[in-house]
């Protein structure tokens, strides 16, 4: 396509603002390439890179939802002609750099023929690159279920009964005679039926020579039971879900509604973080895009459903034996995933569509489990204290201890629990995405090839480290063949904390966080920076190293990391003194991050 099509977009994409093109694709739009996934497509004139790239399911860091601040979206336009694509890429096809992203190479810099998707729009055909540093890597998910004695008591029971047979002088319906069986056999004397059922209840009794199983669902809060499902004969396998949706991490435990056995575990990644990393990227992605906030309900419920295959193949369970689910999340993932709008979350009072447990058909929602199966998702208990935390409060159960427990689900928004049997109190922390490696300049999430364990010998000032996908320290003989497939590619989370605590036990952060520059002269690690100075982890370049980026802690982390954990402290000290207390007894980290922080 000619550059001269730069007419047609709106007026302000000089100044880098985006342009809302809602005109269909057709085979004049220009055609974009992505390397090296090889996804194309083509686009009206105006469309944000990142935005085409998120069409084509390109996953693409964004951690600022697009306001050009992260830098983490960064992208390389290809230059020449592509014939077996039959692409003329160019430098001309894309806008030039406007005001926002020109600010953002000042203050941090922009490595040559790198530009920010959010910000550079489509004029013409391109063949684009998305770095290996960019690309969204797949999530090391490490959410196993804890084996723990509670009393079961299921909210579906499965009833066996024997129905009397019609009678010419008993004028009953099949119904009401599986009705009366139930009550006489287990009690229910108040009964309701799914409407589905009534059309399949004769064929149903007849299939099972007047033997039946019915799946009874019954609330606590009310007092008539329910039919939700029923089989023919005798049936003894009935299955529940328990699903926790994290803002970055999606988990699911598939359980024997009859002996409480976890059948199946497994995770992904929430797919909304290509929307945007935290959560106010996403609210702020709503408040931007008119199909927003549909669009991250739709990833995440695909996302689970995808789950619920993987759990139903594990533990050899068909989706139609799956009756009951439980869901909990925060409260920007508990709209989401119910399809309400999250825009009123994103600033004060912040206020909560509904607060209250959630109580629902699971087809309600699209998910394809039994017909009659139901879905409860726990209260959110206030603002940005959401179900998640609910959840671990039940489960940890500080109200059923004479102790003070603190309880930390570290994430981009913690929340804080603290309490025993006489008074619990919560509150929600937004320690930010630093503890997820965002805003960190090595940072990423938990992927293989993520530093994760970090030791710095206080002598030498040398470091070692674990990444995830290896159980090898870096100078343990075989690391680097350990290694070759994934590389060292940044650092996650518990590796942050680990790197910090480190430098401060070896001496190189003071203890008001500052790094020593006078260390440079003893060691290579602690190098200039501008008018600070940064440990360098990771060298990247000696030829006897791993390959991957250079990897360096500088002043600003270290600072993003104190800022997170300000916030942990300002939260947990608020509800100390809400509590009258000065002490803690014990404290439990909870969280897919929160389980692997090292305690030392």
């Amino acid at each position: 396509m000619a550059v001269a099509a730069v007419a047609a977009v709106k007026p302000g994409w000089a100044e880098g603002k985006r342009a809302i093109v809602n005109s269909p694709a057709n085979i004049t739009d220009p055609l974009v390439l992505f390397m090296p996934s090889g996804k194309r497509g083509r686009f009206p004139v105006g469309t944000p890179v990142l935005d085409a790239a998120r069409q084509l399911g390109v996953y693409v860091e964004s951690v600022c939802g697009g306001r050009a601040t992260c830098g983490r979206c960064q992208i390389e336009v290809q230059e020449g002609n592509f014939a077996k694509h039959k692409i003329t890429s160019s430098n001309d096809h894309i806008t030039p750099k406007g005001a926002k992203e020109e600010r953002y190479e000042h203050v941090r810099g922009l490595p040559e023929r790198r530009r920010l998707s959010c910000s550079a729009q489509i004029l013409g055909d391109l063949v684009i690159d998305v770095p290996q540093d960019t690309v969204i890597n797949a999530q090391t998910i490490r959410k196993d279920a804890d084996t723990r004695v509670i009393a079961r008591d299921a909210a579906i029971r499965m009833c066996y009964v024997e129905i009397e047979e019609p009678d010419m002088h008993k004028p009953l319906g099949d119904l009401d005679r599986l009705k009366i069986a139930l009550m006489h056999d287990w009690g229910l004397k108040s009964l309701d039926f799914d409407f589905y059922l009534l059309p399949q209840v004769q064929g149903i009794l007849r299939k099972g020579n007047w033997t039946a199983t019915a799946a009874i669902y019954k609330d606590a809060d009310s007092e008539t039971a329910r039919v939700v499902a029923l089989w023919p004969g005798l049936k003894n396998e009935a299955y529940g879900l328990a699903c926790d949706i994290g803002s970055t991490t999606i988990a699911m435990h598939l359980v024997s509604l009859l002996s409480g056995r976890v059948a199946a575990s497994s995770g992904t990644s929430n797919p909304q973080i290509r929307f945007g990393e935290d959560l106010m990227s996403r609210v702020s992605y709503v408040m931007m895009n008119p199909d927003g906030r549909e669009g991250m309900t739709v990833a995440v419920r695909e996302a689970i459903s995808g789950l619920v295959d993987k759990v139903c193949a594990e533990g050899n369970v068909q989706r139609n034996d799956i009756l009951d689910s439980v869901f909990v999340g925060n409260p920007i993932m508990h709209h989401l995933f119910l399809g309400i709008d999250p825009t009123e979350l994103g600033g004060a009072p912040f206020a909560l569509a509904v607060s209250g447990a959630v109580h629902i058909k699971a087809s309600d929602i699209g998910l394809k489990l039994n017909q009659g199966a139901r879905l409860y998702m726990l209260p959110c208990i206030a603002g940005h204290v959401g179900a998640d935390a609910a959840a671990v409060t039940l489960s940890e159960g500080p109200h059923r201890q004479d102790e003070m427990m603190l309880i930390v689900d570290v994430g981009t928004n913690a929340e804080i629990v603290l309490g025993n049997r006489q008074r619990v109190v919560a509150a929600s922390s937004p320690t930010g995405p630093a503890f997820e490696g965002a805003e960190i300049s090595g940072g990423q999430r938990a992927a293989p090839g993520a530093i994760e364990r970090v030791r710095i010998d206080p002598d030498t000032l040398e470091p070692k480290y674990r990444v995830i996908g290896s159980e090898l320290w870096s100078d343990e003989p075989g690391f680097l063949e350990s290694v070759q497939a994934t590389g060292v590619t940044g650092i996650c989370g518990s590796g942050i904390i680990e790197v910090v605590a480190e430098m401060y036990l070896a001496g190189i952060i003071s203890e008001d966080g500052v790094i020593d520059g006078g260390l440079s002269a003893r060691s290579p690690r602690v190098t200039a920076n501008g008018r600070t100075f940064s440990y360098v982890l990771k060298d990247g370049s000696a030829a006897l190293t791993e390959d991957g980026p250079k990897i360096t802690i500088t002043q600003t982390d270290v600072r993003a990391i104190q800022l997170a954990k300000a916030a942990l402290y300002a939260g947990t000290k608020l509800l100390m003194e809400k509590q009258n207390t000065e002490h803690v007894d014990r404290i439990h980290f909870a969280g897919a991050f929160g389980s692997f922080i090292d305690p030392k």
